[in-house]
């Protein structure tokens, strides 16, 4: 199984309140964000792991650089750099180094528990679903993505306000098959700029997707959300 990163965005919010460093080097207990996932996917038997960053830090580019170049890494790193648009550009450019292979992408700034991750991607080897993506009922977004789910967890939709059947909001983690690679084709072609809506589209395109629930997920879009997921993670000890 592959596993992908965007870290690509400017965070440009951190700048705004004072984080010096890139958003993928802020460190949670003193792993830098992007180091700490890579760890996970190794840990979670990764094959490969494919990461986009940007051309406006560098800083991040040469981190990474460094973790290949003294085997920190662990696992095969395939690095894009580039700026694009949106998530959903990014995700496009890391799309050829993911096919043949069942994948689990990512934002960089995803905060969830280790060992509640494990399960998930566990969860997800052992499922026939198109897809399965991570949710939570723990809302503490700006903009939630809404998940309609039906009594078995399959996803039924994905809304921008509440609707009856949407008990979770969408974690920001996905697992995806091959076929979700074509609905992103797709999704380019037609100009579609967001992640939300790639996931309408998988929706919109007949794949089986699954819901699959984590206690709790942050992402790391303020400074104040720093000690947040620290203070998140610490719980895991």
């Amino acid at each position: 199984m592959k596993f992908a990163i965007i870290a690509a965005g400017e965070g440009s919010r951190l700048a705004q309140e004072g984080v010096e460093l890139p958003k993928p080097l802020v460190r949670l207990a003193g792993e830098p964000m992007i180091e700490r996932l890579i760890r996970i996917f190794r840990e979670c038997g990764a094959e490969s792991i494919s990461i986009i960053v940007n051309t406006l830090r560098p800083e991040t580019e040469a981190f990474v650089r460094q973790l290949m170049a003294d085997g920190r890494a662990g696992v095969p790193i395939h690095l894009v750099v580039k700026s694009t648009p949106s998530s959903m550009h990014s995700f496009s450019e890391l799309a050829p180094s993911l096919q043949g292979s069942p994948f689990c992408l990512t934002t960089v700034d995803t905060i969830f528990r280790e060992q509640e991750f494990a399960r998930f991607i566990e969860d997800f080897r052992q499922s026939d679903a198109d897809g399965m993506m991570a949710v939570t009922d723990y809302i503490d977004d700006e903009k939630p993505l809404y998940v309609g789910t039906d009594d078995e967890l399959r996803i039924t939709g994905f809304y921008d306000t509440p609707q009856p059947d949407s008990r979770y909001i969408s974690g920001g983690i996905y697992c995806l098959r091959d076929s979700a690679l074509e609905v992103l084709r797709h999704c380019i072609e037609q100009g579609q700029s967001r992640m939300r809506n790639f996931q309408r589209a998988l929706v919109a395109e007949g794949l089986r997707l699954k819901a699959r629930p984590l206690s709790k997920i942050l992402d790391v879009d303020h400074a104040g959300d720093i000690r947040k997921a620290e203070e998140f993670l610490g719980g895991e000890k």
